[in-house]
C-alpha cells in the first residue's frame, strides 16, 4: 500500500494543528506502510518527501490562487498512489485532480472549514470565495472523510448536507506522549518572563477570530491578583485582531502588572516548560475541530478550562480533567457567543473556580491518564490505516 499525503504544512514549517497532525501521523504510519509526503514550501532533506512552490508568474497573484498553483505542480508526482490523502482545503485541490487524473480514491482529513470561518470574507474576499468552492468541490468529489472528533463530523454534515453520511469517519487526533510530558525547566520559563513560583493561566495558540483570545482578555479582569496571565500568542490572522489584542493586554495591564505575552513561536521545548508550569490552561476557543493544544496541556499534567465547542468536550472531560464552560452560539457560521458578557463571566468564573480546586493534582494526572488511553499516535495511524484500507478495497 501506497499512499501519498498533501499537506501545506510539513516540519520545518509548521504553525497550526493540522500541520502537528500530518507530521505526527506520517512517522508512525511509515513503520508500517509507504508513505510519500508532498508539501509547500523549501526543499527537505527527507525520503520519498518532496517539496512544492507556486510558478513565479503568479507571484503577484492572489494567495488562494497561488495555492491553486501549487497544488497542481503536486499532482504528476502523485501517479503510482494507491489513495491520495490531503489536509485542509491548501491541498484538497490537489487531491482532488490527483485523485479524478490517476484513477485513485481520495481522502480527506477534515481539520477545521471554510463556512464555519465566514469572518474570512471579509479578509480575503475573492480569496476566500476561492478557499470555499476548492473545499466544497473536493468534499463533493472525494470518496471519503476523516473528521477529527465527532463534533467535527456533525460540523461536516451541517455544512455539507449534501453528503452521504457513511463516507464521514472519526479518527482523533493524537499526541506524541513520549515528548509532551510534564517537564520542569524553571530557568528557560524565566527567560521567557514568567514567575515559576507563582500561580498563572496559560493560553497558547494563533490570534485568531476562532481562537476567542479577546473573550479571555476580558474575563482575566476577574482573576485573583496573584495570578499571572501568560499569552503565548502570534501569528495574527489581521492587522485589525491584532489590534484588538493589544489594546486589551493595554488596557488589562492598567489593573495588573503579571500579564506576560509571548509574541514569538514557542520550541518545543520551551511550550512544555510553559505548560508544565501553568496552574491551569486556558481555551477560550469559540470554533474547535478538536483543539491539541488541550491534548498537550493534559500530557503535561496540567488542568484545562475549556469552551464546551466542536470537538474539545470529546478531549477535556468536565469535572475529571478540568472544566467545560457552556456557549450558547450564533448559528450564522461566526460561533460568537449569543451572550458575549455571559460567557466571558462564566470563563472567569470557571478559571477561578479551578485555581482554587482542593486537588488539581488530580485533574492533572487525570488528563494525563486520559491522553494516553484514548489519544495515542499508535492508536490513530492503526484507525486510519482501516480508513485507508475500506478506500482502496484492500
Amino acid at each position: 500500500m501506497r499512499i501519498d499525503l498533501v499537506s501545506k504544512e510539513y516540519p520545518p514549517t509548521i504553525y497550526g494543528g493540522a500541520g502537528v497532525h500530518v507530521a505526527e501521523l506520517v512517522k508512525v504510519l511509515r513503520k508500517h506502510i509507504e508513505v510519500r509526503v508532498h508539501a509547500f514550501g523549501d526543499e527537505r532533506n527527507e525520503i520519498d518527501t518532496f517539496s512544492y512552490t507556486h510558478g513565479h508568474e503568479f507571484d503577484d497573484s492572489n494567495a488562494a490562487l497561488q495555492t491553486m498553483a501549487t497544488d497542481l505542480t503536486m499532482v504528476g508526482n502523485i501517479a503510482g498512489a494507491d489513495l491520495v490523502h490531503s489536509h485542509t482545503w491548501y491541498a484538497n485541490f490537489a487531491g482532488q485532480v490527483a485523485g479524478t487524473l490517476h484513477g485513485i480514491p481520495h481522502l480527506i482529513t477534515a481539520h477545521s472549514l471554510e463556512p464555519l470561518r465566514p469572518w474570512k470574507e471579509d479578509q480575503l474576499g475573492g480569496g476566500y470565495r476561492l478557499s470555499s468552492w476548492v473545499e466544497r468541490t473536493a468534499y463533493e468529489g472525494a470518496t471519503g472523510i476523516i473528521a477529527v472528533s465527532h463534533g467535527m463530523r456533525a460540523d461536516i454534515l451541517r455544512a455539507y448536507p449534501q453528503l452521504d453520511p457513511n463516507k464521514v469517519s472519526v479518527v482523533h487526533n493524537g499526541i506524541d506522549l513520549e515528548a509532551f510530558q510534564a517537564a520542569s525547566n524553571p530557568d528557560l520559563v524565566r527567560a521567557l518572563g514568567i514567575n515559576p513560583d507563582q500561580r498563572s493561566v496559560a493560553f497558547v495558540g494563533r490570534i485568531t477570530q476562532q481562537k476567542g483570545l479577546p473573550y479571555l482578555l476580558k474575563a482575566a479582569r476577574a482573576l485573583p491578583a496573584d495570578v499571572q496571565l501568560v499569552l503565548c500568542a502570534g501569528a495574527p490572522d489581521t492587522k485589525e485582531i491584532l489590534n484588538t489584542v493589544t489594546e486589551l493586554v493595554e488596557e488589562l495591564r492598567k489593573v495588573r502588572d503579571n500579564v506576560i505575552w509571548v509574541e514569538k513561536h514557542l520550541s518545543r521545548q520551551e511550550l512544555i516548560a510553559v505548560l508544565s508550569a501553568t496552574t491551569v490552561f486556558a481555551c477560550p476557543s469559540i470554533y474547535e475541530p478538536l483543539g491539541i493544544v488541550n491534548l498537550e496541556a493534559m500530557a503535561c499534567g496540567t488542568p484545562v478550562v475549556a469552551t464546551a465547542t466542536g470537538g474539545i468536550p470529546e478531549v477535556v472531560a468536565h469535572g475529571e480533567t478540568g472544566l467545560l464552560v457552556p456557549i450558547e452560539q450564533l448559528q450564522d457560521g461566526s460561533g460568537k457567543p449569543l451572550d458575549e458578557a455571559k460567557f466571558v463571566g462564566d470563563f472567569a468564573a470557571a478559571l477561578n473556580l479551578a485555581l482554587e480546586h482542593t486537588d488539581l493534582a488530580a485533574f492533572g494526572a487525570a488528563g494525563r491518564k486520559r491522553v494516553e488511553e484514548h489519544f495515542s499516535w499508535d492508536s490513530i495511524a492503526a484507525q486510519t490505516i482501516s480508513v485507508y484500507s475500506k478506500a482502496i478495497g484492500a
